[in-house]
């Protein structure tokens, strides 16, 4: 990822919880027919592993996990808020006409080997723990145990759990950083005007972290 200096994020505690928040990840590997992604939610285990290890899983008719290039790392990409920054939010634009549009965006990419296991009671354990994350908040959670034990067992059958040990973890935090206190001023008022006041608080403190 390319990661100038005024966008770089290595704050530990902001990496993991913006990898907690996605609840959605993009998993990329490297096999002989060229890279292939799968998109699926993650767990995320800090302290196994240089930076973590993220656990999950995909079909086992998926062909990503019978295909890996030996040696090469695997890839999980984990996106935060974006949004579109029109160069009409900049104080610039009105004195010099000098600016062009962009758009702001957090993310997190982690690298590290990765292995696949189809062992059953090590999958159960971990769609048990990811439904117990993704319904957490629901007023009556859904869990595995109120299903059919046999139906689990046969669903369990057609997928494989991968584990990938992060030993490179990368954060871009790219929140106009790079522009002028009036710029970026602009642009918080521009976002709170469109009622994203959540957005408008990330341009803020960012803003903050570099003055």
């Amino acid at each position: 990822m390319y990661l100038p200096a005024h966008f770089t994020e290595d704050r530990l505690g902001l990496l993991h919880q913006a990898i907690r928040d996605s609840g959605l990840a993009t998993l990329v590997t490297v096999t002989p027919q060229g890279p292939m992604a799968s998109h699926v939610p993650m767990l995320f285990d800090p302290d196994v592993g240089p930076h973590g290890t993220l656990l999950g899983h995909i079909a086992k008719g998926n062909r990503q996990w019978r295909d890996l290039v030996a040696g090469m790392p695997a890839l999980a990409i984990f996106r935060g808020p974006d949004f579109y920054v029109t160069p009409s939010w900049y104080k610039t634009k009105q004195e010099t006409g000098k600016v062009v549009p962009t758009w702001n965006y957090v993310t997190v990419h982690a690298n590290g080997p990765i292995t696949f296991f189809t062992e059953r009671d090590r999958l159960h354990d971990l769609v048990s723990r990811l439904t117990a994350r993704f319904e957490a908040a629901r007023p009556k959670p859904w869990a595995v145990t109120d299903a059919p034990a046999d139906y689990i067992d046969g669903q369990i059958k057609a997928i494989v759990g991968f584990a990938l040990t992060v030993e490179r973890l990368e954060g871009k935090w790219k929140l106009s950083q790079n522009r002028l206190p009036e710029d970026r001023a602009g642009v918080v008022e521009g976002l709170r005007a469109e009622g994203r006041a959540d957005m408008a608080a990330l341009v803020t403190a960012a803003g903050e972290d570099t003055a």
